[in-house]
């Protein structure tokens, strides 16, 4: 439970003045569907819009990852904000100045200071290109071929080749030892208890958000013996390894629809030099989900442009995968006459490297060389290899591609058209079989998923009241007159899931005060991931009959239900199974 006292007034202001629909809608594509929105979930990986945007409840729910909540949960999730830094970042996107004291605001300081150290890093590692110390860093951007201008556009640096310089100049503007160390731009000896530099004698490349802030470093080896070529910062407050994207502050800025994804900074940079500047690059690190994510948000294609080397091959395979799941159209770029795209550019200038990108792969054209890198098609055993696993790959797509691709391949491998197309539909059929088989999985799991919930872990075992309590909470979200008619006949006690006695206690509390009793009023209480339940019961309210009547059966059925042991889901047997899920979902 959140420790903070944002007064419920000024979150009601809040609530009335921001629209969830504008909020969201400048991070999901949203399309109407009768009185709600849907779009791409921006959480999880998805091809089949399963977000929802509920207007009249400024609400929001995913049917896939069961993400929820209102407009105060969206910006902390979408933005990784605490409730307090979301409430601050509501607040100014309404234009309205937050409310001078009465809450604990302690954490959102901190990550101002991280924040702000981290800024007076970046201008200290600039500097120090220009010093004696730092002539090593400014050698190694010069001699690859980096000039003034881009060194500064990009805010490149050295961390130079001392125990504790950045910590002292850093102490000597204020601030503190423990901010330091938590923004990791200092570490404590295990030896001595000092504390010296995180980074030292390296290039420094700064990453920066979307919003403009520095929140981690990237240390490139300046002397080729150092054992680690890269030295990332941890996760902190501020950052999250994984997360963040090099260069995707200018990209989501280039105006084209298309992303360029490199393995590493000194590519994007030389890429953003000769005018591509819609590259991006990780962190020398692996491509991760959440990257992809967030790429994908700001490009309809992703050209993935990875080194020319078994390391980057292995990257590349990984990452169509990855951003498969994305939705996003996928290209993959052979590169030809140098290792990376730094040295391709510098060596042949960008007409050539324009040429490499306009001929790279889609998806199913990369699919098809990977396979046919497998096999030796000059023996008859291996052209049948080839040809089986092509078929594989030919069978999930549409019927314009298997026609024009099979065509393709039959003519070049001198093989019968038709016997090419029988084997890729029978690849289909089994594929349809494989998906049926897994949708199967997928509404077992969802039908399990009706009873558990990680927040209130008891619902499974107390089915019936669980859902009784949780359509009581409901009807009084929406109806607090009931509550008021009806507050003589049950006490919160009742409740036999500690979870929902939770939630009716601090509803409860928002009705006798005389507050709304929006899902906006009660982020300051639960977390982002409690939030998930707390909303689906508020979005139930919709699908209830939401009378008198029904709140008085639901009462009875809670002080009935408290006495009785309870029965867990997952030791029924089928029939008992379903027949609980059926009275389960039809409010009994």
């Amino acid at each position: 439970m959140r420790k903070t006292a944002i007064p419920p007034e000024f979150i009601q202001t809040l609530h009335d003045k921001l629209s969830i629909e504008d909020v969201v809608s400048s991070h999901v594509e949203l399309k109407h569907s009768g009185r709600t929105l849907k779009g791409l979930c921006p959480f999880h990986n998805e091809k089949t819009p399963s977000f929802t945007v509920y207007p009249d409840t400024e609400s929001f729910y995913c049917f896939g990852c069961g993400a929820a909540g209102d407009v105060i949960a969206f910006i902390m999730r979408i933005d990784n904000l605490d409730y307090v830094e979301a409430v601050k970042s509501a607040a100014d996107m309404a234009g309205v100045a937050m409310p001078e004291d009465g809450y604990d605001d302690s954490i959102m300081k901190l990550k101002r200071r991280l924040l702000s150290a981290n800024r007076e890093a970046a201008k200290f590692y600039n500097s120090m290109l220009y010093t004696d110390k730092g002539r090593a860093g400014l050698e190694y951007f010069i001699n690859r071929g980096l000039p003034q201008n881009t060194i500064t556009h990009f805010g490149l640096g050295y961390a130079p080749d001392e125990w504790d310089a950045l910590y002292k100049h850093l102490r000597g503007l204020g601030y503190s030892e423990y901010e330091l160390i938590t923004a990791n731009l200092a570490r404590r000896s295990a030896k001595n208890n000092s504390v010296y530099d995180n980074f030292r004698n390296r290039v420094m490349f700064p990453i920066i958000d979307l919003r403009g802030n520095v929140i981690a470093f990237s240390g490139r080896r300046v002397n080729e013996n150092d054992e680690r070529k890269y030295v990332n910062t941890a996760d902190t407050p501020v950052f999250k390894k994984g997360d963040g994207v090099f260069a995707l502050n200018f990209a989501k800025n280039s105006g084209s629809k298309q992303i360029i994804l490199a393995e590493g900074q000194m590519d994007a940079i030389a890429m953003h030099e000769f005018g591509f500047t819609n590259a991006v690059a990780t962190l020398g690190t692996a491509l991760t989900r959440e990257q992809a994510n967030l790429i994908a948000r700001y490009a309809e294609e992703i050209v993935i442009c990875y080194d020319n080397d078994e390391a980057g091959r292995k990257a590349t395979e990984k990452a169509v995968g990855i951003f498969e799941k994305t939705g996003v159209k996928i290209k993959v770029v052979t590169l030809d006459g140098g290792k990376d795209a730094d040295e391709i550019l510098r060596t042949y200038g960008k007409e050539k490297f324009e040429r490499i990108l306009n001929s790279s792969n889609n998806e199913t054209e990369y699919r098809l060389e990977q396979e046919r890198n497998k096999y030796s098609i000059a023996t008859e055993d291996g052209k049948v290899k080839y040809l089986k696993a092509a078929a594989e790959v030919l069978a999930s797509c549409s019927p314009v591609e298997k026609d024009i691709y099979s065509a393709k391949i039959a003519e070049e491998l001198g093989v019968n058209k038709n016997a090419l197309r029988e084997q890729i539909e029978m690849a289909a059929s089994r594929l349809k079989k494989q998906k049926r088989a897994e949708e199967s999985k997928a509404v077992e799991k969802m039908l399990f998923s009706s009873f558990e919930d990680k927040n209130n872990p008891q619902r499974q075992q107390k089915l019936r009241a669980a859902r009784a309590e949780e359509t009581l909470i409901a009807s009084f979200m929406k109806n607090p007159d009931f509550y008021k008619k009806l507050k003589d006949t049950f006490s919160p006690d009742d409740f036999t899931t500690e979870f929902n006695k939770r939630i009716i206690k601090h509803l409860i509390g928002l009705i006798e005060d005389g507050y709304s009793t929006d899902l906006s009023m009660f982020n300051s209480e639960f977390d982002v991931e409690e939030m998930n339940t707390v909303a689906k019961i508020a979005i139930s309210a919709g699908s209830l009959s939401n009378t008198l009547r029904e709140c008085e059966d639901c009462i009875a059925v809670i002080k009935a239900e408290s006495s009785k042991p309870g029965t867990d889901a997952k030791n029924m047997s089928d029939e008992e199974y379903l027949s609980a899920f059926r009275k389960n979902n039809n409010g009994g």
